[in-house]
């Protein structure tokens, strides 16, 4: 089974093609960028995401959004995490932190995948924490500041693959492909 993954992310494409490998599903890149509406839910960023990119697909294709969520920050940058990060980064949220007793946060990604008729969704999550300071030099994103297990997932490098909500999210359309 061949399936499609619409993202610009490459290292999110080599992840998932990783995972798809243990399914027997291949799964095919198209690169690039596209429309996310804004607002405070991810699964239905990435639904409505899924639902406008259909009409230039013709066969079924998936898409992933995650977020950081931060309980201390009433779940910011939860849905904006892309554009916080771009904008203040783990720098501004250290100091958004600085002080704060409670560091709980999580990661949570959410699939949308197109059938070709319509949208069904599939979500993973992580529970950690966020460091006083930035730890490790592998990885992306929130990985040197979200602690899982007492190491953040810069410091795990390849390792955070076995662990990430990505993966089990992925894990949750891939297991759902496979029983089709």
């Amino acid at each position: 089974m061949e399936v499609i993954f619409v993202t610009s992310n490459e290292g999110k494409y080599r992840e998932v093609r990783a995972i798809g490998k243990k399914y027997g599903i291949n799964v095919g890149w198209m690169r690039m960028e596209y429309f996310e509406p804004q607002g405070n839910d991810l699964e239905e960023i990435a639904k409505i995401s899924a639902e406008l990119l259909s009409e230039k697909f013709q066969s079924p294709f998936f898409i992933e959004d995650s977020g950081l969520f931060i309980d201390s920050l009433n779940g910011f940058p939860g849905p904006y995490s892309s554009y916080v990060f771009k904008t203040i980064g783990n720098e501004g949220i250290l100091k958004l932190m600085k002080d704060v007793e409670d560091r709980s946060a999580h990661f949570l990604a959410v699939v949308a995948y197109w059938d070709g008729e319509k949208v069904h969704t599939f979500s993973g999550r992580v529970d950690g924490r966020i460091t006083d300071e930035m730890r490790g030099c592998e990885g992306f994103g929130y990985d040197p500041i979200f602690e899982y297990e007492g190491r953040t997932f810069a410091e795990m490098g390849e390792e955070k693959n076995e662990y990430s909500h990505r993966r089990k999210a992925i894990e949750k359309l891939f297991s759902w492909l496979s029983e089709r």
